[in-house]
């Protein structure tokens, strides 16, 4: 597990017309591979446009990803990010970022401890990782109920808006919306938990 830095100003990386990325810290050009080592060190830095200044730190980060998905590393699941982009423009759209840093926050909090008992006893480790998913999942239910009627009555809210009653199809598809996600986001662990014991 990577050892929390303490909390300071993030580094700048400006990034230039020309895609190269720029430490402002050591004064030197980086790659996507530096920054990728930095987020593993638990380095904070923030990337910003070289020209408007702008905070472009998302999309880069998800150029990471897409460069290590690239390499073969295939961490996500072609049903969770198909899920994922049908999540974009819905009514529990500003739920889901929420939901996932939950997910992974609570997956970091428990990583080093998986590694040691499976280290202890491998041939249990399977077990005790499916042991801690369902904790998690269960917590992560319980936090999801409490989103669910708000992203219902937005539906209803839509529906009478248009002069039509709520439909009953709006309730099940929202329902059907996080259980999918949830779904996905158990996969994604486990697929986490085995790179983990490949390391």
């Amino acid at each position: 597990m990577v050892e929390e830095k303490p909390k300071g100003e993030p580094i700048v990386i400006k990034k230039y017309a020309n895609r190269r990325l720029y430490n402002t810290k050591t004064s030197s050009y980086v790659t996507l591979d530096h920054l990728c080592e930095m987020v593993k060190q638990g380095t904070e830095f923030e990337v910003r446009d070289a020209r408007t200044g702008e905070d472009i730190t998302r999309s880069v980060l998800t150029q990471i990803i897409f460069e290590e998905e690239a390499k073969g590393q295939s961490l996500l699941p072609i049903k969770f990010l198909r899920q994922l982009i049908r999540m974009y423009g819905d009514s529990l759209q500003s739920f889901v970022p929420g939901y996932l840093d939950l997910s992974m926050e609570s997956f970091s909090k428990n990583q080093e401890a998986m590694r040691s008992r499976i280290a202890e006893a491998f041939g249990g480790g399977g077990q005790m990782i499916e042991a801690m998913t369902r904790q998690n999942l269960a917590m992560f239910e319980r936090a999801m109920q409490m989103f669910s009627p708000f992203a219902i009555r937005a539906r209803e809210d839509e529906a009478r808006a248009n002069g039509a009653a709520a439909q009953p199809e709006a309730k099940a598809k929202a329902a059907d919306d996080i259980g999918d996600l949830k779904s996905e986001i158990e996969a994604m662990r486990r697929q986490i938990a085995e790179l983990s014991q490949r390391k």
